[in-house]
């Protein structure tokens, strides 16, 4: 019997596998029915997902528009809830399609059950992007 990773755990496990661009692994680690909510959201793009197949295609392009590359900085903030956590974070890279620096800080709020994530929400500004959201093929525009 394998053991379910602590969420604090799974959640360092998942920046992992964006950072070497395995997202099928990164979408693994989804409940099958997991909603991801964006807060801030600009039109064009979703303010929510709703399951695991959803969130697969969401992310299935990710690595194709951000060359992720480090994570400088992470803060994971425990609860008492002890499924959620909340994790500030920075990640650095590349926009593969310009080149251009991708430097970006996050705030995700995020409950796991089971050694699954099954609510993520997620405050990332898209429009802080160098160029503009198009160049994001990870991401359906309206």
């Amino acid at each position: 019997m394998s053991e379910v990773m602590s969420p604090e755990r799974l959640y360092r496990h998942s920046l992992r596998l964006l950072l070497d661009k395995d997202i099928d692994g990164w979408v693994a680690l989804c409940d099958d029915d997991v909603v991801f909510e964006f807060p801030y959201a600009p039109d064009g793009f979703p303010p929510r997902l709703e399951g695991k197949a959803a969130v697969a295609a969401y992310m299935r392009d990710y690595p194709d528009s951000i060359d992720l590359r480090e994570i400088p900085q992470l803060e994971i903030h425990l609860l008492r809830d002890p499924d959620t956590l909340v994790a500030e974070w920075r990640g650095v890279g590349r926009m593969v399609a310009s080149g251009a620096p991708y430097e970006m800080p996050y705030v995700a709020v995020v409950t796991v059950k089971g050694g699954r994530i099954t609510h993520y929400r997620d405050y990332w500004n898209p429009l802080a992007i160098p160029g503009s959201p198009e160049h994001l093929k990870f991401v359906p525009t309206t």
